[in-house]
């Protein structure tokens, strides 16, 4: 018999899984941040036998060699996945035991080529008891199929529709437990958010759309087209998760940074992210920064706006001490890896130190609905369902950086989204290239009129 727990980094939409039977245990495409997981079994006295990976991940960085280097766990995946490092290749049919549970590959490309599921036998003959499905069947959807370049696309959009049916032959009862979920960029379309992370086949096989279509083209038309766009940062994730990512044994410490050592960092190129609040950030931050909320979708808007490998400086709330680790693993996850270190003492060593800070003003959705019609007003929010605000200007968060050399400078832009965050986040990108800016903080484009 075997227990199963998951454990879900909401921050990617991912879930990563501990199989444990008896003593033995297998970490099912654990996050780089497993330490606790580690710790919990080793103080338990359960030994991670297995790193197990469903396939090359696009949207973090594996902490398969982290399992690895802390408990001598062998890292196991895809016979197909052409990783640089040492492991168990698992093809179709090949099996691992852990404890008296027994773990079968099944090959199920699709999300990737070389993407495998592993069935769950408590038995030898008898049904599995679980699946993971890793980014193949998910819970109300399938994993997209485009993430390997559009050469690839049609290929294993047709791979994923016969993967997605192999897997829902199997019994009803058979528990699914999949990688991505609500929230994952890895998802072919909207993840109900709400839903539970885990499903069975029965559930599936009734309520999925994916499985809708009756056919291959069916599928094509229905699923490999008018995907959104996936995060910048998603290429450069496979090319390091195949080599295999440096092992970090923890979460590092940061520096602490003086007024004078930050400023030099920020001439040279470094980045300044401030993870305060919006509206302490506004009031007064210091120049160039980026206004970066510190809450669970931190890493994932840093990503959206900051070039993958950028030297970063961190601006936390206080006390820093109790933020630092958040704000690290978080970058750490999706590997951003280059932070310099901390601004000591915030933006008020800053300001003691002799050095300005800068602001610009805020506002809440009904003060820019009741000025619509007077200011310039633009809309960063990642699509518009709503077909637009009238009068207004449009440019998604993500393409910002690239675009706000073009924005006209002769009077205040106003930016807005759904909540705040990201009209924030883009009125700190204007404010850095010092257009005059007011960021609409509350509220947003659902209070505002539309045609």
């Amino acid at each position: 018999m075997h227990e199963i727990e998951v454990m879900t980094t909401a921050s990617l939409g991912d879930t990563s899984y501990l199989l444990v039977s008896g003593d033995e245990a297998a970490l099912v495409d654990p996050q780089r941040d497993s330490w606790e997981v580690m710790a919990r079994c080793a103080e338990a006295g359960v030994r991670i036998r297995y790193a197990l990976e469903t396939h090359v991940h696009n949207d973090y960085v594996s902490g398969a060699l982290e399992v690895r280097a802390a408990t001598g766990a062998i890292v196991a995946g895809p016979a197909r996945a052409p990783y640089a490092f040492d492991h168990l290749a698992l093809a179709e049919d090949d099996e691992i035991t852990v404890g008296d549970v027994t773990l079968r590959a099944m090959e199920t490309p699709g999300h990737t080529a070389e993407h495998t599921a592993y069935l769950v036998l408590d038995a030898p003959g008898g049904p599995p008891a679980a699946v993971f499905t890793g980014g193949s069947l998910l819970v109300g959807g399938a994993g997209r199929t485009d993430l390997s370049g559009a050469a690839h696309t049609e290929e294993l959009a047709r791979a994923q529709y016969r993967s997605l049916h192999r897997l829902t032959r199997l019994p009803d009862a058979t528990r699914v437990l999949p990688t991505h979920g609500a929230g994952s960029s890895c998802a072919a379309g909207p993840v109900a958010r709400g839903r539970d992370r885990t499903t069975t086949v029965g559930d599936e096989r009734r309520a999925n759309p994916a499985l809708t279509p009756r056919d291959e083209a069916s599928y094509i038309a229905a699923r490999a087209t008018d995907l959104p766009p996936y995060p910048a940062y998603y290429r450069h994730m496979a090319p390091l998760n195949r080599a295999g990512p440096a092992v970090l044994g923890g979460v590092p410490t940061a520096r602490r940074l003086s007024p004078a050592t930050v400023a030099g960092l920020a001439g040279e190129g470094a980045q300044i992210l401030d993870g305060r609040g919006r509206a302490a950030f506004a009031a007064g931050h210091v120049p160039g920064a980026l206004c970066e909320e510190l809450d669970e979708r931190f890493a994932s808007l840093v990503a959206e706006v900051v070039p993958f490998g950028t030297r970063i400086v961190l601006v936390l709330p206080a006390p820093e001490d109790s933020f630092e680790a958040e704000a690290l693993v978080q970058l750490l996850r999706i590997g951003y890896e280059n932070v310099a270190g901390v601004l000591a003492g915030g933006t008020e060593a800053w300001a003691a130190a002799g050095r300005p800070l800068r602001s610009f003003r805020t506002a809440d959705a009904a003060e820019l609905a009741a000025r619509l019609d007077e200011v310039r007003a633009l809309d960063v929010r990642p699509s518009r369902p709503d077909g637009g605000v009238p009068g207004t200007s449009a440019i998604p968060l993500a393409d910002l950086p690239a675009r706000v050399g073009a924005l006209p400078r002769d009077r205040e832009i106003w930016t807005f989204c759904d909540t705040g965050r990201r009209a924030t986040i883009a009125a700190s990108l204007l404010d850095r290239a010092g257009i005059p800016v007011r960021a609409v903080t509350h509220g947003g484009a659902a209070t505002l009129p539309h045609p």
